[in-house]
């Protein structure tokens, strides 16, 4: 982004990682890991910020 050669890729590679971090949470509660669930949990929101932040109604 600082770049600012091709601004769509941010948000795409946001929404990648935040797809990720869902489907890491779903293994890690399949294997009964409870502790790194949390870590999961909070880069999934803030990739989600920055999808919402980038792709949403009141794009910065």
């Amino acid at each position: 982004m600082v770049l600012d050669i091709a601004p769509v890729f941010l948000p795409l590679a946001a929404l990648g990682l935040a797809v990720m971090m869902i489907g890491a949470a779903i293994v890690h509660l399949r294997r009964k890991e409870p502790a790194v669930i949390v870590p999961n949990i909070v880069l999934g929101v803030l990739a989600a910020f920055v999808v919402w932040g980038r792709f949403g109604p009141y794009s910065f």
